[in-house]
C-alpha cells in the first residue's frame, strides 16, 4: 500500500488484527519485510504499522539529504495518515535511533518501545579507523580542488568505495549525505528523558551497534531492561527468531 508523507510516495502494510497498535520502524537500508516474522508472532495481539522510510523497499528518495529530525516529522505524519496515537513503537537499527529521539523529545507518548540493536550512539574510533578516515579526508580534499575536481569523479568513487562503509557505498550521492550525517549525531544526553518502560533486544556479536552501546542506553533510559541474544549480529531478531519473539511476546502484553 502507498500513501504520502512529506510529500513523497511512502510504502506501507498493516499486519495482524489485533488490539494493541504497533509501529514498526526498520534499519537503515532495509525494509518493512525484516519485521515479518515478529508481525506473524503478534499479529494475534496486535495490529502492527509498518512504513518503509524514504529511499528504502518501494518508498520514493527525498531530494535533499535528511537529518534525525527530519525522519521525526516523517514518521509524525504517517501516525496522522495512520490516525494512531501512542502506538508501542518498535525501531531496529536506525528505526530505533528515531524511537528514540522521538520520545526523548516528547513528541510521543507511547506506552512502551521496544530498540532492537538500535543506532543513535557514536562509538569510540579505534586507531586504525581513525586513519582511514583521515586518509580519505585527505584524498577528498586533494581530488576536489578547482583545478582538479572536473577530472577526478572516477578516482573519488574508487576512494569512497575503499574507505567507505558498505552501506555508504550502496546508497546513492542524497542517501550517503543523509548516512553521514546520522551516524555523527549522539543522542546520549537526551536518553533520560525516556520515562516509558523499554525493552532492548540485542546481538551478542553485533559489530554495527555493538553491544557496549545496549548497556550504555540501558543505564541511561530510567525504565529499560536488556535481553542479550547469544551467537547473533546486527539482526538478532531475525537470526533467532524464537527467541526473539518469545521475549517480545512476554513484553507486549
Amino acid at each position: 500500500m502507498f500513501t504520502e508523507i512529506k510529500g513523497l510516495k511512502t510504502e506501507y502494510e498493516i499486519f495482524g488484527s489485533g488490539d494493541i497498535p504497533v509501529l514498526l520502524l526498520h534499519g537503515w537500508g532495509a525494509s518493512f519485510d525484516t519485521y515479518k516474522g515478529i508481525a506473524a508472532a503478534l499479529g494475534d495481539r496486535c495490529t502492527l504499522y509498518a512504513v518503509n522510510f524514504p529511499g528504502c523497499g518501494n518508498s520514493e528518495t527525498m531530494a535533499e539529504p535528511w537529518d534525525t529530525d527530519d525522519y521525526c516529522d516523517f514518521v509524525l505524519e504517517f501516525l496522522d495518515k495512520m490516525e494512531l496515537k501512542d502506538p508501542i513503537i518498535m525501531g531496529h537499527s536506525h528505526g530505533g535511533r528515531v524511537t528514540m529521539k522521538l520520545v526523548a523529545d516528547g513528541r510521543v507518548n507511547p506506552p512502551k518501545i521496544v530498540l532492537l540493536d538500535a543506532a543513535g550512539l557514536i562509538p569510540k574510533k579505534s586507531f586504525k579507523q581513525k586513519m582511514r578516515a583521515r586518509n580519505f579526508k585527505m584524498i577528498k580534499k586533494v581530488l576536489t580542488l578547482p583545478v582538479l575536481k572536473n577530472h577526478t569523479e572516477g578516482l573519488l568513487n574508487k576512494a569512497r568505495a575503499h574507505y567507505g562503509s558498505a552501506d555508504y557505498n550502496a546508497a546513492p550521492e542524497v542517501l550517503r549525505k543523509t548516512l553521514v550525517r546520522l551516524v555523527n549525531t549522539d543522542i546520549r544526553d537526551i536518553l533520560p528523558n525516556i520515562k516509558c518502560p523499554s525493552l532492548l533486544i540485542w546481538g551478542e556479536n553485533d559489530t554495527a551497534t555493538p553491544l557496549e552501546d545496549a548497556k550504555t542506553i540501558e543505564k541511561l533510559i530510567p525504565d529499560a531492561g536488556l535481553c542479550v541474544i547469544k551467537g547473533t549480529g546486527h539482526f538478532s531478531f531475525c537470526e533467532r527468531p524464537y527467541e526473539a519473539h518469545a521475549i517480545l511476546r512476554s513484553f507486549i502484553k
